[in-house]
């Protein structure tokens, strides 16, 4: 049984228990008195369902609606690729999905109401029939005979049903890398990359003061770029405890730590007080999102909230002119939790 002989059967049985109106009852075809017995005095049984007349007309208006259909599915895809995640047109790309799916409905209203065969009839099918399964296939193959291009509307369904898929998926692509190595591993930062802020000016470290939250970006990189941005702090170095690999990375007290919240990707904006001191004695890094919040004095681990690691530390040095410069890259991987972190060499 080939996959539109299902549909055309299941459209058949609908239409079958919807139009009651007629004389004749189960098993037997319209103009068949009640009781008579189907196959008649011939060797020929006589259809369920009787033939029907070529419909070119409906099955052209199927194709072109799900011709129309790709087109729109196509038309998501080629949207959502030319623009930019953050500047997206909403809009068009609703146009493009809402017109996919209404040239979809459209094509199968046309196929139940002018290319499936039906009959009427008053009674339902009793509970128990051994008869029911050999008139359900029989059903289905002869609702059918009304179609002449069966092929084609097949193609063009898995064709629509394909480029529906497309759009469906091409969102995803937008959740992060696929394979080991992908965008979260590639970050602008690298050995002797200077700081600088928003304006693009070197963030020197005596501007740097305690209490005080400051957003950081390599220097010649794209702001967008979602390794880009750091936040910077200042704290008391006789207060920090980083893991022993990491010696040096906080010259004078200075911190960096990318500011991608690990729980799902929401930046870390808050520089928070201790609220409670006997719990939190220092000042820890919050993302107002869900409240992920991290330790800088340990090394930016998680002491509350549902982020799954901790917030990826950047090695910070300080050059001959009193500039801030990366030592390095991350020591993790840059994004939330769901793809898998690892440690980078440091």
């Amino acid at each position: 049984m080939r996959p539109w002989h299902w549909v055309l059967g299941l459209l058949a049985l609908v239409a079958r228990r919807l139009r009651r109106r007629g004389g004749e009852t189960p098993g037997t075809a319209p103009g068949v008195p009640a009781g008579s017995e189907r196959g008649g005095d011939g060797d020929t049984p006589e259809p369920i369902v009787p033939a029907g007349s070529p419909e070119r007309g409906a099955e052209n208006v199927v194709l072109g609606l799900l011709g129309l259909a790709c087109v729109f599915a196509i038309g998501f895809v080629v949207v959502y690729a030319a623009f930019d995640v953050a500047a997206l047109p909403n809009e068009l790309l609703g146009i493009c999905l809402g017109g996919s799916l209404v040239c979809i409905g459209a094509a199968l209203a046309v196929v139940a109401k002018r290319l499936v065969v039906t009959e009427e009839l008053e009674e339902e099918y009793p509970q128990a029939n051994p008869e029911q399964q050999r008139e359900v296939l029989e059903i289905v193959h002869e609702s059918g005979s009304r179609i002449t291009r069966k092929r084609l509307l097949v193609g063009a369904g898995l064709a629509t049903g394909g480029a529906l898929s497309a759009a469906a998926l091409t969102p995803t692509l937008s959740l992060g890398p696929i394979w080991d190595t992908g965008p979260l591993d590639q970050t602008p930062w690298g050995r002797g990359v200077r700081v600088v802020d928003e304006s693009g000016r070197p963030m020197a470290a005596a501007d740097i003061r305690q209490r005080t939250f400051y957003t950081g970006f390599p220097e010649g990189a794209s702001t967008e770029l979602i390794g880009a941005p750091v936040v910077i702090i200042r704290v008391d170095p006789a207060k920090l405890e980083l893991p022993a690999n990491r010696h040096g990375w906080a010259p004078g007290g200075i911190l960096a730590f990318s500011k991608i919240c690990t729980h799902a990707g929401c930046a870390v904006a808050l520089y928070r007080k201790p609220l409670f001191p006997v719990l939190e004695p220092n000042n820890a890094l919050v993302c107002p999102c869900h409240y992920s919040t991290f330790d800088p004095y340990t090394g930016g681990t998680v002491i509350y909230g549902p982020a799954g690691r901790p917030l990826p530390q950047l090695p910070l040095m300080v050059d001959d002119a009193g500039a801030l410069r990366a030592a390095g890259n991350f020591s993790g991987r840059v994004g939330p939790a769901w793809w898998a972190a690892r440690e980078r060499p440091t």
